[in-house]
């Protein structure tokens, strides 16, 4: 429903629930007007099936918890089913959960609180670090973006704020995980991390919904400072159900010989949009972004990376892996600028697509603008179909079909697998394994 005008007492109705201050307000209303304004993407999947006239855009918070013990026993058991308390207590820094509309659980461990990390919900961070805030929120992505952008700048409602002081390097991830736990939700969730100077942090988003018959929207916005000499690796696990649209908005900006780098792993969802940005502003900078999408039955998946640069002597790769499997769409969609400034920049990006049956499909849609001539650019990309020569070699020494397609899955998607942490990447091969169930012959 393209024509469709979101009303204003939906973002009177969270601004207060929220207690926020004025400007706040007025930020908000001004998003919704620009999501009110602004067309559907021209590109991409087709979403005029997505009916915002059926979507609850807020629900309301279940409660606050300082531990998992404290909290009900329905709602840990969704967290457990997961694993989120156990790798809390055994390799992480720190730990959020978003449930709905609202974070229920954030803790830090001492070491790093007393060190001056930051690692909170994103309203507390509004509420306890002002000045820090608003320096830097809606910086990277302005309330005009894309219409989704808007939507999310309308309607914000948990995330993660986190600061890391100059020098700081956390040794293990900190890690969120957002659950859609009702039919219809629009789940419209804001990280902000800012690294100071010569700092580090592993940032691990995890993402899972029930499935409903009813669709369901994820419209999250992440904005991430990299300051000069940091290093920021953002590592996504997406499993959403099949009725939910993934329409996510991902950037940051790089200062001076800082190193940025976005890890995707994308294996649910009906539609998913999602295209992580770097902007490489300073000297030296560099950006790297990793993704792996698996797209089947009922799934489009839209994904690719955005590089920009504009400081001198930058340096970029792009690898992204697909696989599509009983009629799923996979498609990689990039953007490279250098800009005229930019000397000795280096590119290198790398597309590669698997197909596994005859129904499914795959996409490559590269776009690159350079205006600069010292810039060495290269792109290279492959689709290709399961190799049977490969399957019978298998077969024949007395592997099972179904066991001989996962390996050679396996084998094509190593190099994406290797770069997310040992815990995650068990899960996310036994996600694939499950997506993979039936689709030989």
């Amino acid at each position: 429903m393209q024509d469709f005008k979101l009303p204003e007492d939906i973002v009177y109705k969270v601004s207060k629930a929220k207690k926020e201050p004025k400007w706040m307000l007025d930020f908000r209303l001004k998003a919704l007007d620009a999501f009110n304004e602004k067309p559907m993407p021209k590109f991409g999947p087709d979403l005029n099936q997505l009916d915002f006239s059926k979507l609850d855009y807020y629900e309301k918070p279940v409660g606050k918890y300082s531990s998992w013990d404290e909290m009900p026993e329905d709602l840990r058991n969704v967290y457990e089913k997961i694993g989120v308390p156990e790798a809390d207590k055994n390799f992480l820094s720190g730990t959020g959960a978003m449930y709905d509309s609202e974070v229920i659980y954030n803790t830090l461990k001492t070491e790093w609180e007393e060190m001056g990390v930051i690692f909170t919900d994103i309203e507390t961070g509004l509420r306890e670090h002002p000045e820090l805030f608003k320096e830097y929120f809606s910086k990277i992505v302005p309330i005009n973006d894309n219409k989704f952008a808007s939507l999310n700048s309308a309607l914000w409602s948990g995330g993660s704020f986190i600061y890391i002081p100059k020098g700081v390097k956390i040794d293990k991830p900190l890690q969120a995980y957002f659950r859609i736990n009702t039919a219809n939700l629009g789940q419209f969730e804001r990280t902000l991390i800012i690294a100071d100077e010569d700092s580090y942090v592993h940032y691990i988003e995890g993402c899972s919904a029930p499935i409903y018959t009813e669709d369901a929207l994820h419209a999250g916005v992440i904005e991430i400072i990299v300051k000069k000499g940091a290093r920021v690796r953002y590592t996504t696990i997406q499993n959403w159900s099949t009725n939910v649209y993934n329409l996510t908005t991902q950037r940051m900006h790089v200062y001076e010989n800082g190193f940025g780098e976005w890890v995707d792993g994308n294996i649910g969802s009906k539609i998913t949009m999602k295209y992580p940005s770097i902007v490489l502003l300073g000297d030296n900078s560099k950006g790297e972004t990793m993704s792996l999408s698996v797209a089947s039955k009922n799934q489009i998946q839209d994904t690719g990376a955005k590089m920009i640069h504009i400081g001198k002597n930058t340096s970029s790769q792009i690898i992204s892996k697909s696989v599509s499997l009983n009629g799923g769409e996979a498609s990689f969609r990039s953007l490279v600028a250098v800009k005229k400034d930019a000397d000795k920049a280096k590119i290198d990006s790398t597309c590669d697509a698997l197909i596994l049956d005859g129904e499914s499909s795959s996409n490559t849609y590269p776009d690159n603008f350079i205006s600069n001539k010292k810039a060495k650019v290269n792109h290279e990309a492959s689709i290709s179909r399961l190799s049977q020569t490969k399957l019978f070699y298998l077969t024949s020494r007395g592997v099972s079909e179904e066991e001989a397609k996962a390996m050679l899955v396996n084998g094509f998607i190593e190099p994406i697998m290797k770069q997310i942490p040992l815990e995650y990447a068990v899960e996310l091969n036994r996600l694939i394994e499950l997506s993979m169930e039936g689709s030989v012959g």
